[in-house]
């Protein structure tokens, strides 16, 4: 059952978890405590030291449930691996079986049960997939898709299909075909690369493949989205940085739901873009349990922008296979978007979307600030709730030629 909003104007009690989740704490070593720091820093070691085994699990966190148990036992067979490096891992606080970070990233039998609205591919990819890695759903941006592997896996993967091929999917990406396919429309100018996760390749890779595409006239520039920075900030090296700065404009979308996964090493490695010139944005995904309060929503957007990253996109949990028990309501997510609004600076407030069921795109879903709306004027609310009139202009007078001496008042 979900507990009742807190107020818009948020009792002394909020206001302390606000600033307690605003708070940057190092994720540490935790049981990794005797890991030399060499090792620890270095990405290459927090992927070979992943936890994806039950053994691994059952050592590191003895509180595990049945249902998770469970989970686990099927994650990598019929279901979307387990994976989690050692710094993520450390997030988890094992005494609640409904931390916001255990239940992104440890697996529960309820993934088994699928709802008849819920699917493999929710929001059509395949169907808009010209050449294989390659959705082309927007008239002038492709989706390019370059890897099925990531440093951590989110249950509620939207490509849970794909990545780890847990399901079979046998996802291979054909660098060839997607760029030609890109040269050969010219309507395409902007090319946001995902997976699976773009970070996890090597700088030399990673060069090779930005560098074709910003060959190619007609892209004007190129995104990438990654959970990188937030599962395995020991990638963001300096050298990573100056090589991603050749290839401006360059955009980085990362992926962050909670403000506990906003570390002191996360905002170090988010610095080390933002001073590369890397503009941030962040998207979240509304998840039950995890950020579906207000207080937690307004402190992960407010952190965020305290690491320069500016919130982008919250989007409503799409119909994956598995993923019900993880998805909170659309009414839920409205009143959060009024808890923003007006709330907290406007840098602070992403656009809420649900990207459309079957391939429809992204759709944006707002609060009813519009009460009502005539030929000659709109009754509008504000974040207060206290209504307001603005007069609509004539559409005969907003077309008419503006005469000599109206010209002449207006000549500056």
């Amino acid at each position: 059952m979900e507990s009742p909003l807190p107020s818009q104007e948020g009792s002394s009690e909020d206001q302390e978890r606000l600033v307690a989740l605003k708070a940057f704490r190092s994720a540490g070593k935790g049981s990794w405590a005797s890991v030399p720091d060499a090792e620890w820093n270095d990405w290459k070691w927090q992927l070979k030291n992943r936890v994806t085994r039950i053994e691994q699990l059952e050592r590191l966190l003895p509180s595990m449930t049945r249902e998770e148990r469970a989970g686990v036992l099927l994650a990598g067979e019929s279901k979307l691996a387990l994976a989690i490096t050692p710094s993520f891992f450390n997030l988890i606080d094992a005494s609640d079986e409904f931390c916001p970070i255990r239940r992104q990233v440890i697996p529960r039998v309820e993934e088994t049960t699928t709802a008849p609205w819920e699917t493999l591919d929710p929001v059509g990819e395949d169907d808009h997939s010209p050449v294989p890695g390659l959705v082309h759903r927007y008239p002038d941006r492709v989706l390019f898709l370059v890897t099925d592997r990531c440093a951590a896996y989110c249950r509620y993967c939207t490509r849970s299909r794909l990545v780890s091929n847990a399901s079979g999917y046998d996802f291979h990406p054909e660098f060839d075909r997607q760029i030609a396919y890109i040269a050969e429309h010219t309507e395409i100018r902007d090319v946001l690369l995902s997976g699976g996760d773009p970070l996890l390749f090597n700088d030399e890779k990673l060069e090779y493949l930005l560098g074709r595409l910003r060959a190619i006239p007609h892209v004007e520039f190129l995104r990438i989205g990654s959970r990188v920075p937030i599962f395995l900030p020991q990638r963001i090296t300096p050298e990573l940085c100056a090589m991603l700065r050749q290839f401006h404009p360059l955009f980085v979308s990362i992926h962050t739901n909670h403000p506990r996964e906003l570390t002191t090493e996360v905002r170090e490695a988010l610095g080390r873009m933002a001073d590369a010139g890397i503009p941030l944005g962040n998207q979240s995904v509304l998840l039950r349990h995890v950020n579906d309060e207000p207080v937690v929503m307004k402190a992960l957007v407010q952190k965020l922008l305290l690491c320069r990253v500016r919130p982008y996109y919250i989007y409503q949990c799409d119909l994956i296979a598995g993923s019900a028990h993880l998805r909170s309501t659309v009414s839920r997510g409205l009143e959060i978007m009024d808890s923003l609004r007006g709330h907290t600076t406007g840098y602070a407030v992403p656009q809420y979307v649900i990207d459309a069921p079957g391939g429809g795109g992204k759709i944006p879903v707002n609060p009813g600030y519009i009460l009502r709306k005539s030929a000659t004027k709109v009754i509008l609310r504000n974040f207060e709730g206290k209504v307001f009139e603005y007069p609509e202009v004539p559409e005969v007078a907003a077309m008419a030629p503006l005469s000599d001496s109206s010209m002449a008042l207006g000549k500056d």
